[in-house]
């Protein structure tokens, strides 16, 4: 089994409803925004730098991180873009 497969297997047994694979070019910029629902992320390949109002977290090939409810950050993709595998719940209202 691939290692993205592996990622996808566990999100969904870990009861998320939205699993997917996703990519990015170099230097892809996220603007602020914050996520009503539970998001987590497996690199498989690339890094991205997330900034959460002035605090840094460098993710790179390997890493998993279960972003913060709620908590505006932006993103910046790395000088070789990226690949993860997302799991997330649906936002629901404004």
């Amino acid at each position: 089994m691939e290692l993205s497969e592996r990622y996808m297997q566990t999100f969904e047994d870990e009861g998320f409803p939205s699993v997917y694979e996703w990519t990015d070019p170099a230097r892809t910029e996220y603007p602020e925004h914050a996520h009503k629902g539970k998001v987590s992320l497996f690199l498989t390949d690339g890094s991205i730098t997330i900034d959460f109002e002035g605090t840094f977290k460098e993710l790179k090939a390997g890493d998993r991180f279960d972003v913060p409810i709620g908590k505006l950050h932006t993103a910046t993709v790395g000088p070789r873009g990226w690949i993860v595998v997302v799991g997330e719940e649906f936002e629901e209202g404004p």
